[in-house]
Parts: C-alpha cells; sequence; structure tokens
C-alpha cells in the first residue's frame, strides 16, 4: 500500500470520550471527572455543560465524506449520560459525518450506574453493543478495586441488558488485582461464561505512577500476585474461554464467531479514525493527536477552534505502530501487505529481528502471516515488540 494513499484513506469511526465516574477506580489513569450519582441529579449541570462543548468541537471537525460505521463511547462512565444527552451527541455525529444503517454503536457502561427506561432508550438510538465493566465477581475485590457498584448490581444489570435485548454484550474482568488469588480468577471467569455474554474483554492489572494503586502498591510485590501467577491467570483464562467456544481473537479479547469488537479493530489494523472529547486521541491525514486531559484546558481548545497541531507520523514510526498494534490479532499480519507497504527489505530486517523467537515458538508464520503464538508469544508479546524497537 502506498504511504500516501494509507494517510489520505478516509476515517469511518468515532470515539467519544465521556470522562465522567462516580469515583475514580483505584487503577484508573484515564482523564475522568468524579461527579456525584446521576439518578440523584447531581452531574446534570456539569455533564450538559461538557456535551455542549463536546458536540461543538464535533460539528466543528473536517470531515472527509465517508459516513461512519462504528461508534465507541468510552470513558469514564458513558451510562452517566442521560438519553437526552446521547441523543444530542448522536446527532451531532450524524449530522457532521453521517451514520451508515446498521453502524456499530458501542458504549461503556457500569453496574448499577442504569435504570430500565435509560438502557431502552439508549436501545432505541441505536446503540447495538455495550461493554459491561464487571471487572470481577468478588466483592471484597470489588472493594479494593475501588469499584462502585456490588455483585448484586451486576447481575441486575444483565437483566436489564437482556430485558431490551441489545444485541452485542461483551464483559469486561481483570487480573492481578491485590489479593486476587487464582480461585476466585477462576470462580469469575466461570461466572463470565455463565453469563454469556458473546464477547469477554480480560484486562491484566497495570499499575500507573499518579493513582491510587501507584501509590499505595508497587510493582511485583505484595499483595499484587506474583508473575508467575499472572502467568498461570492468563493462561486459565485462555483454556477456560476457548473451551466455552470463545475465539482468542486478540491478546486482550474474546468472541463467539462473528462477535469481534469492529471499532477495536480499526485500532489494531492501524487505520484512520477520529477522536472526540477530553483526553481522546484521534489519527487523522496520517497525524496522531490527544485532546488536553483536563476538563477546563479542554473547554479552551475548543473555544480557540480545535487547532490540531501536530506533525504527520514519519514512516518508521508508523511501521512500529503497525507492528505494535496488529501483532495483538491472533490472525497477525499480512507479510505481502507488509512488503508492499514498507518494502521487502525492512519485511526481511524483522524477520532478521524475530529470528530468536521463532526458535522459542513465540513468533510463528502461518499462510503468509507473521503472528505470535497463543498463549507464549502472547503471553511474551512486550519481549518481542520491545526487541523490535530497539533493532528497527
Amino acid at each position: 500500500m502506498d504511504q500516501k494513499l494509507k494517510f489520505s484513506s478516509n476515517p469511518s469511526s468515532a470515539y467519544v470520550h465521556i470522562p465522567f465516574c462516580r469515583r475514580r477506580c483505584f487503577y484508573c489513569d484515564f482523564p475522568v471527572f468524579v461527579v456525584g450519582d446521576r439518578r440523584r441529579g447531581e452531574t446534570s449541570g456539569t455533564i450538559s455543560q461538557y456535551v455542549e462543548v463536546l458536540c461543538q468541537e464535533i460539528v466543528t471537525a473536517s470531515a472527509f465524506g465517508q459516513p461512519l460505521k462504528t461508534i465507541f463511547f468510552g470513558g469514564g462512565t458513558p451510562s452517566l449520560l442521560s438519553t437526552a444527552q446521547l441523543e444530542q451527541i448522536l446527532a451531532a455525529l450524524k449530522e457532521r459525518f453521517g451514520i451508515l444503517a446498521g453502524a456499530e454503536i458501542s458504549m461503556e457502561i457500569d453496574p448499577g450506574t442504569f435504570d430500565l427506561a435509560q438502557i431502552t432508550g439508549y436501545r432505541s438510538l441505536g446503540v447495538n453493543r455495550v461493554s459491561f465493566g464487571v471487572q470481577a465477581f468478588q466483592e471484597d475485590l470489588l472493594k479494593i478495586a475501588g469499584r462502585s457498584h456490588s455483585l448484586a448490581d451486576i447481575f441486575a444489570s444483565v437483566e436489564l441488558i437482556r430485558q431490551v435485548e441489545i444485541p452485542e454484550l461483551s464483559l469486561d474482568l481483570i487480573s492481578g488485582l491485590p489479593h486476587q488469588s487464582l480461585g476466585q480468577w477462576q470462580d469469575s471467569l466461570n461466572k463470565a461464561v455463565a453469563i454469556a455474554p458473546n464477547h469477554i474483554s480480560i484486562y491484566d492489572l497495570t499499575i500507573e505512577p499518579g493513582t491510587a494503586f501507584g501509590r499505595y502498591h508497587k510493582p511485583g510485590a505484595n499483595p499484587l500476585p506474583t508473575e508467575e501467577t499472572t502467568v498461570k491467570m492468563y493462561q486459565m483464562a485462555q483454556q477456560i474461554l476457548t473451551g466455552a467456544g470463545y475465539e482468542h481473537y486478540e491478546i486482550s479479547n474474546y468472541a463467539r464467531s462473528g462477535h469481534q469488537c469492529q471499532h477495536n479493530r480499526i485500532y489494531w489494523e492501524n487505520r484512520p479514525y477520529y477522536g472526540f472529547g477530553m483526553g481522546a486521541a484521534s489519527y487523522v491525514e496520517g497525524k496522531r493527536f490527544t485532546r488536553p486531559r483536563k476538563t477546563q484546558e479542554y473547554y479552551q481548545w475548543v473555544k480557540a477552534g480545535c487547532v490540531i497541531d501536530c506533525e504527520v507520523t514519519p514512516p518508521e514510526e508508523v511501521l512500529l505502530d503497525t507492528l505494535m498494534l496488529g501483532l495483538r490479532l491472533a490472525e497477525g499480519m499480512n507479510l505481502s501487505s507488509l512488503s508492499a507497504e514498507f518494502g521487502e527489505e525492512k519485511v526481511a530486517e524483522i524477520h532478521k529481528c524475530l529470528r530468536s523467537h521463532f526458535e522459542r515458538g513465540w513468533v510463528e508464520v502461518v499462510a503468509g502471516r507473521l503472528r505470535l503464538t497463543d498463549p507464549q508469544g502472547f503471553l511474551f508479546s512486550n519481549v518481542v515488540l520491545a526487541e523490535l524497537f530497539a533493532q528497527l
């Protein structure tokens, strides 16, 4: 693929950041704004102001003539939006870009943050996929993680989602939490399978500086599980979920056949996408840009005209991004496409860099595709990528 052609390809996906949460989870380093309980009306003014500014950004953005095929509302807790506020944002997106009939419209939601009327409203507006932030099925671990929901909230919220027949349900879990045992992890996996979502995301806890966990816990030290235990957790998830009929299609993601997240594939395939809202990233015309992460700075940026002041990503960085993202997929990367885009010499160099990892069984080529093996290659993906980055 010609480099200029790739940069000029039109985005057809949009990420929309909703930064509001009832409380900040202890592991979270996302740009969020802690507010009260939406159901008591404590957040209405704050969220309404943000939605107005967000819509202003959307309607002033450059559009490239292709309707949106995927929209992803992330956060934060997008389920703190009222139906009217969600409708306002979708109307702005439709006005500016158009939305394809049957587009995948995903929304992150947390247990206990919505009622039947609200989820019914979301469904009527076209939300057809929800990413459900369970994280754990043990009350003590939910408290340890700083989650605002209870075990009862999880099952009550699942019933509401089933009641309105949202077609795509994805469930999120976190491994490697403080004090988390292998037995608890197995129990969470089994309970997730029993709910029978058609997509499950498994995230290994990362201790980020500036978070509550970053202050309380030192990576690799008690009460965090040992590296040996977290490896067993990853392997256990792979065994239980594939055994239950889920395809392990990406390092952290499992899906029933035909139910992969189409929006996230845009990222992994390093294709362009719009980003809107506080802290949101976009990749348009070869430029990667992240909006201000603080509320007032974001508001000022929008008021000043939403100027995106950054350079086109250099080809060598595009190659590294393509490898870092594409190797996350179980199917890996098409070597012919890599050669066409970056040249045969560069692909030969990649093979040379990976020689030792081929010998270890972490990397393989199958049917003309370069990929990490499952589970060993996925487990050591950071090692593989670090060596690629160092040598390329």
